[in-house]
Formats: C-alpha cells, structure tokens, sequence
C-alpha cells in the first residue's frame, strides 16, 4: 500500500511544467514549478512546517501552544494544517485587501482571524505587524511565527525548494524568476541554485508601492515609495531579514493591472489556475525577455491557487470597476454602458441657482445640463456657480438662465471616442449623447478618464 500519514507528508515535490502560449515571445524553455499542488494551494506550506518544526525544536513552541502570525493569506493555511496535525490553536492576523476567499479559508480550518487596516505605517499599533506582536504579548503560551524575520523560512526553500529544481531541470536551469514578499523563496532557493552554478540568475519579481526594486540598486530605503497597492502576495513596506539582497541579481516592478491581467491569461492560454502573485511574475518575465536566449532553462514559481481570488482578478465587475478589464473602448457607447440606465439630471432655466446645487449634491454630479421647453439651452457646472456665489452671494435665489453657461455639445452613440474627447475644453467639461429615443446621456470628463486603459 502507498498512502502518507497524514497531509503534511504530501507537502513538495510539485510539478514543473513547460509554459507555451503566453511566453510565446520569449527565446528560450520556459517552465512553472506549480506550488498549489502542495495540499494547502500554495508554496508557503513548506517554509509553514519547517519554521513549526524548529520552534518546537528549541522550545519556543509548547504543546498545546498558540501559534500567531500575520499572513496574506497563503502562509496561514499552510501553519493551519501544521496546527491541525499537530494539535496547536491558531491566530491568523490578516490586512483588508486580501480577499474574502482567504479570510473564508482560513476560517473553514479552524483558524481565528484578525482583520488590520491595510493602509497604515508598519508601526502603527493597527497594522497586522503591531496587532501580531500584541497579540503574542498577550496571549499566553502562544508563540509569534513572524515569517519575515524567521530565518526557517528561507531555510526551508534552500532545503527542499532549490534542490527540487535543480533535480527536474538536471541542473540545466539557468534563470530562476519569483515574486518577492517575505524573502524567504527567492532566497532560499537562490542560495541553493547559487552553490551549485554562481551563473545561474535570480531575478525578483516587484510590485509598485513596494521598496524592494530601488533598494536592490541604490541601497536606499525611500519611504516616497511606499504607498497603497493592490497587488497580493509581493512587495513589502520593510525589509524583511529573510531577504538576502546578496543573492538577487536584479528586479522588476510589476503594475497592479498588469498582474490581474495577466492572472486571467494564465488560467485561459495555459489552463493553469493559479494566483495575483503569478501573473505578476509571467508580465515580469516578459519585462525581462531581452536577458534570455534560445538555449536558457527559465524557471518561474507559481506561487498560489486562483481559487483565492475568484471574487477579485477573476471577478469581470471587480476588474471593470478598477479599469483593468481589457475592453476595447472606441465609441461614445461604449463609454456609458456600465450606467446607459441612469436618468439624466437637468434644471430648467426658471428653476433657482439653489435647486441646481441641490440636484448637484444628492447626485453627486458637477454639472448640469440646462433646458426649457425647446430643448437643451445651457449647463451649469460646478465651477460656473463657485464665482457665481464669489461674486454674489444671493445668487442662489436668481434663476438658473441668468448663470448658465453654453449647452454642451450632442454627439450619436457610435461617435469614435477621439471626436468625443476633442469636444472636451476648458470651457466644455461635459458631452451629451444622443440615445435615439429622444432622450440623453451625459460624459464627463471622469468618464474619459475612466475609460483610458
């Protein structure tokens, strides 16, 4: 009979397998090592047993005991399953951008889940850094993971991870290409390839809002590059320990929308189904392509499953409300479809300059069309009324044609949007377009904007 003893037996030797469609630009053998065939979807199940197993080594982890860590997600299903086996309570503190089929997993394994702001210093005491260090002061018999600084992290990719790839390759391998976040895969693995063949290269996979990238080359830590992205997985406002700088031959930056897309290509041009870190890392390789030639093994990692992001890259109305869905936008129909429904808001020209500002903030709008009984006359904006009241402040009692502006212009629905933004002027903030029905609908200049992909 050939069975484990329990799931943690499973943990590693995950596939590689040769990419096709989506590198079909780059020169040379591109191959995933696929790590949501580890049993808990993700590679972090491997650095989840080793940094438990040295903890309880050296007594920092009791039976019995409460294991703490702040995740992304992926880190805290990998310790949960440890903590089953092994019979320990589990902590899982968590940012908010994660997505909602994390936190549900996470939950559906008998973790408690701790929710922190994302957009917060690292020392504030709400960021999931402090709120897990506070919690593991509090808690007792309970001991703080902190993947970021545990130096098993690495250690476990250096162990199983790098001689995995080094063994299916036979030692071909020539580029190793993966995301960033704590460190611990890239440096691991890079150290492991490294003694083996020092010409191997490392190449990390960044994201924007993170520090990484410049640090690498400049040595510098600019707080200006901080800020809040979208992106899971990658990326990091601190240096984590298990980063070894050393090991790393250079990285590029990834955008948030380039990584959902490319998410969505992965799982529909390969039929590989798996997370926002590995679409980060195929759009990074081919930022990269000009470094390979036609004889280099290129190895990426596929970090995670996409079934942990079905309500967000995988979502089409998560991804049109971010604009990263690639729709082809080339007419003014095409511009107001999302919202075709809505009825057009006006003010007639004998109404009061006070009821237009009234129809302003409860639609939440900053400009009007104006009519009377023959059509559209003029339009008001915000603008128009700010130095109308500047200049009079009883202008709200005077009827809205002594203020109103021009009308603004009225186009058909399959008018090319070029034509359509050229009528937009520093006197025109707002274009009508004719619906066919006699009636109209309104673009702004946020729906141009809106719709520049």
């Amino acid at each position: 009979m050939d069975f484990s003893n329990n799931i943690l037996e499973t943990i590693g030797n995950t596939p590689l397998v040769k990419l096709n469609k989506i590198v079909a630009e780059i020169d040379a053998l591109v191959l995933a090592k696929v790590e949501t065939f580890n049993p808990g979807n993700s590679v972090k199940d491997r650095m989840a047993v080793k940094m438990i197993e040295d903890a309880e080594a050296d007594g920092r982890l009791k039976p019995g005991g409460t294991i703490i860590e702040g995740t992304s997600g992926n880190t805290g299903m990998g310790l949960a399953l440890v903590a089953i086996v092994k019979g320990y309570k589990l902590i899982c503190v968590i940012s908010d951008k994660q997505s909602k089929e994390k936190m549900d997993i996470l939950r559906a394994v008998g973790a408690k889940v701790v929710v922190c702001p994302t957009d917060v210093e690292p020392t504030d005491p709400r960021s999931y850094y402090s709120v897990s260090k506070r919690l593991a002061d509090e808690t007792p018999n309970s001991w703080y993971v902190n993947q970021y600084d545990n130096m098993s992290n690495s250690l476990a990719h250096y162990e199983q991870t790098g001689p995995e790839i080094w063994k299916q390759t036979d030692g071909k391998i020539t580029h190793f290409v993966v995301g960033v976040g704590t460190g611990g895969t890239i440096s691991g693995v890079g150290k492991y390839l490294k003694e083996k063949n020092p010409n191997i290269k490392i190449w990390g996979i960044d994201t924007y809002g993170s520090v990484f990238k410049k640090y690498h080359e400049t040595g510098i830590f600019d707080e200006n590059e901080i800020y809040s992205y979208i992106t899971e997985g990658i990326g990091e406002d601190i240096l984590p320990k298990n980063v070894d700088f050393s090991l790393i031959d250079g990285f590029t930056k990834v955008t948030d929308k380039d990584a959902a897309v490319y998410t969505r290509k992965i799982a529909l041009e390969e039929g590989i189904f798996v997370g926002n870190s590995a679409g980060a890392c195929i759009k990074g390789l081919l930022q990269l392509k000009e470094h390979f030639k036609p004889d280099d093994v290129v190895v990426v990692l596929f970090h995670d499953s996409g079934s942990r992001y079905v309500g967000k890259m995988f979502n089409d109305d998560w991804m049109r409300e971010r604009g990263f869905l690639e729709e082809n936008v080339t007419k003014a129909e095409d511009v107001i479809k999302d919202h075709i429904d809505k009825e057009l808001i006006v003010v007639r020209t004998e109404e009061l300059v006070s009821h237009a500002i009234e129809r302003m903030r409860k639609y939440k709008i900053s400009q009007i069309p104006v009519v009377d009984i023959n059509g559209f006359v003029g339009s008001v904006d915000e603008t128009d009324l700010f130095r109308s009241y500047v200049a009079d402040k009883n202008v709200a009692e005077k009827p809205i044609k002594e203020v109103m502006g021009k009308p603004f212009p009225i186009v058909k629905l399959g008018t090319p949007i070029e034509e359509v933004s050229k009528l937009f002027t520093k006197e025109n903030d707002a274009v009508l377009v004719e619906l066919g029905n006699g009636s109209h609908h309104i673009i702004t200049k946020y729906d141009i904007i809106g719709s520049i992909k």
